[in-house]
């Protein structure tokens, strides 16, 4: 185990500052998700963490099984895609990696793994807190175009064969001088019936082992219902956009459809072009 993870439970009776912040509660947490006929199989919780990934990549190469979960009270070092830093205040949102080892399912079809964790966020919020979440295609959470949560999924290779570490940054109750740019919101701001990080994270445990268990049943095919529960989900589609990709070409068209790979597809004077999340550094409204 990880120095960061192996100093024990947050919420074990230490000493914090903000009432309305509470420290997760490992012992708690566990007793929630683990059990007989549970897809889950090990839940660590540590106080601080340079990065709820990394830890759980370590934990990866040391046999760590599917269905493991490492979160944190406070993330200090996180990263989102393609590189980019990501922190906030201690307790103020959930920082979660969940380790997957889908090996029956073709490796084509895991670009579908960081969508499928965006539908389980979605609904997670939505049945937990009321707030009315949608996907910003490839895989951020966001709420009336403000992002609430982003998603960052790694494929690793372990002794035992490759598996992937999702992880979830999700904003609960930052307030509006806290938020780290103008386009984010949190739980909090927008009116959420409850800013208890437990109750959200319990619900998006419960919520991703159902779609993953699905999923990975039908050795990952889209088309058995993960792809129509994306696009019902998907505010991106319709709408007019600005892709910058990763070659610094930038495109200007209409989202058009979401493909069997879990690309965007999207028209450019008249032609189809399909983008797949590594290609991409940002999609904005086109104004």
């Amino acid at each position: 185990m990880s120095p960061a993870v192996a100093g024990g439970d947050s919420g074990s009776g230490s000493a914090f500052g903000d009432l309305d912040r509470p420290p997760l509660d490992g012992t708690a947490l566990r007793q929630a998700l683990v059990g007989p006929g549970t897809w889950w199989r090990r839940v660590e919780v540590c106080a601080q963490s340079p990065s709820t990934n990394a830890e759980l990549a370590d934990l990866a190469r040391q046999e760590a099984p599917e269905g493991t979960l490492v979160t944190t009270d406070h993330q200090v070092a996180g990263r989102g895609r393609l590189g980019r830093g990501w922190a906030s205040p201690a307790r103020s949102g959930i920082a979660a990696s969940v380790l997957l080892r889908p090996d029956h399912v073709p490796s084509e079809r895991w670009s579908w793994l960081p969508l499928l964790v965006g539908i389980a966020t979605v609904e997670a919020v939505r049945i937990s807190t009321g707030v009315d979440a949608a996907l910003k295609w490839p895989n951020d959470v966001v709420v009336e175009d403000r992002k609430l949560a982003g998603i960052l999924l790694e494929r690793i290779e372990t002794p035992a064969g490759p598996a992937a570490v999702a992880g979830l940054g999700l904003n609960v109750s930052l307030r509006e001088d806290e938020l780290p740019v103008a386009h984010a919101t949190s739980l909090l701001l927008c009116g959420a019936s409850t800013t208890d990080r437990a109750v959200v994270l319990r619900a998006y445990a419960r919520v991703l082992e159902a779609l993953y268990r699905a999923w990975a049943a039908t050795d990952g095919d889209p088309a058995a219902g993960l792809h129509d529960s994306y696009v019902r989900r998907c505010v991106t589609l319709g709408r007019d956009i600005v892709v910058t990709a990763s070659d610094g070409a930038v495109l200007r068209g209409n989202a058009q459809a979401i493909d069997a790979s879990g690309r965007l597809v999207l028209s450019v004077d008249g032609r189809h072009r399909a983008i797949g999340a590594g290609d991409v550094v940002h999609v904005r409204p086109r104004t």
